[in-house]
């Protein structure tokens, strides 16, 4: 027991010992807070002022500046009524010089004006001109000259008149001669060509082609081949008369040559048939061949019966002699049945001599029919284009419109011949059945007579 009671006081004496050390701390924590609170509030305090005293530096440079530019403002707002009056002054003293230009130019004035529309009807006609690929740089002289004389401070000289002159002078001399230069055509490089007139451009035997707008000379894409050999013989020559194609169409340079390139070639035409054009065109080739087989089947066959005819051994290698054969083999029979048997012998004849001619026939009737077909379904092509682009461009249209009617051309061109063949070899077959059926007539007459 008294054991237990000195543990007791032990523990007591060490608990208030503790707690009188951490009230010492917690006083000393204190202090310093208080202490670091003063310190802060005194750094704070000079941190203020040196930001006020900046603010207020910084106000001062902003109203110094605020007086320099309303210094300046005053200074150019004075500086502009100065101008504006010195202009104002400037205004009178130039209309009064343009008045005594006026005054002084008097009948020049309207030469001038005269100048500028001549100069500019030349500016237009020297850009369509073929001479413009041997003189290129006097459309700027035109440029240059119509800039100054629109100009309200110069004047042009009398060099410049005179060379107006010039200029439409050579142009007319120009027109009727043929020369030979360099220029560039294409993208080959500058070439010797050759300019007649105001008419073509040829250089190594080849027509070429004038741009104005551009002002570019380039070959044709397709060349004239029945001209060029003379061109090239043409460009070859030094003097003399030599034979030269030349466009007509006048100093464009072309036209008619640039049209070349729109035409097509027959090839290029039975193209734009499609397909109905060669179904026509395959059917066409199938009648010929046809009517070519029938021609020499028929040939064999007449030759075969006119051999016949002058022959008195019976042969079973053409259609008469079977007839014959027919008639030799039933000649105890009466005059009805050797009839009908020959007859018989007739209609088995009549089959081979006339083979084929029925759709050869057919093939003239379906073959423009056809062509109408593609005829037909071109023109709705057209329409559904004219429907959707509209109509404003009438080489769209007049190109749709051929090739819709190259169909009906191919199916005449393919019923044309067919027909005239069927005819022709209708014809021949007729002549053998009449052959035939003359022979058999004279048979059963012979045996009428003798019974």
């Amino acid at each position: 027991m008294n054991k237990f009671t000195k543990i007791i006081v032990v523990t007591a004496t060490l608990f208030v010992f503790s707690s009188m050390l951490n009230a010492a701390d917690s006083k000393l924590s204190m202090n310093d807070l208080l202490n670091k609170v003063k310190a802060g509030r005194i750094a704070d305090n000079k941190d203020n002022k040196r930001r006020e005293q900046e603010f207020i530096k910084q106000k001062q440079q902003q109203e110094r500046l605020i007086s320099q530019a309303k210094a300046q403002i005053a200074a150019l707002e004075a500086k502009s009524a100065e101008m504006e009056a010195q202009f104002n002054a400037n205004e009178l003293i130039v209309e009064e010089k343009r008045k005594q230009r006026d005054e002084r130019l008097g009948s020049l004035k309207e030469l001038f004006g005269h100048l500028t529309s001549t100069a500019g009807e030349l500016r237009g006609r020297f850009a369509q001109s073929l001479t413009t690929t041997q003189f290129p740089n006097r459309i700027q002289f035109l440029d240059d000259l119509i800039k100054k004389m629109n100009s309200s401070t110069d004047l042009p000289t009398m060099d410049d008149i005179e060379k107006i002159w010039f200029e439409m002078h050579r142009e007319i001399t120009e027109s009727g001669r043929v020369v030979k230069y360099n220029t560039k055509v294409g993208t080959e490089g500058r070439k010797e060509v050759v300019r007649i007139g105001l008419f073509n451009l040829i250089s190594d035997g080849k027509y070429l082609s004038y741009e104005p707008e551009t002002r570019n000379v380039s070959v044709l894409a397709r060349q004239p081949t029945d001209f060029t050999a003379d061109a090239a013989a043409f460009q070859k020559a030094t003097s003399g008369m030599h034979p030269v194609g030349i466009d007509p169409t006048g100093p464009s340079g072309g036209g008619y040559l640039k049209a070349i390139i729109n035409t097509p070639t027959l090839e290029e035409r039975w193209h734009q048939g499609g397909l109905v054009g060669y179904i026509i065109t395959g059917i066409a080739i199938f009648g010929v061949l046809l009517a070519i087989w029938r021609f020499i089947v028929l040939g064999g066959i007449s030759a075969g019966v006119k051999k016949q005819l002058k022959s008195k051994e019976l042969s079973t290698k053409n259609p008469l002699g079977r007839v014959l054969s027919a008639a030799e083999s039933n000649k105890d029979a009466d005059v009805e049945t050797l009839e009908l048997r020959l007859g018989e012998a007739i209609l088995k004849e009549r089959t081979n001599i006339n083979k084929g001619l029925s759709l050869l026939k057919i093939i003239s009737m379906v073959a423009p029919l056809l062509g109408l077909l593609g005829t037909v379904t071109g023109m709705i092509i057209v329409f559904q284009a004219i429907t959707i682009f509209g109509a404003g461009d009438p080489n769209a249209m007049a190109g749709g419109i051929s090739a819709a009617l190259v169909t009906t051309v191919l199916g005449l061109i393919a019923a044309i011949p067919t027909l005239l063949l069927h005819t022709f070899l209708s014809g021949k077959a007729k002549g053998i059945m009449h052959v035939l059926e003359e022979q058999s007539a004279g048979i059963l007459a012979e045996r009428s007579e003798q019974k």
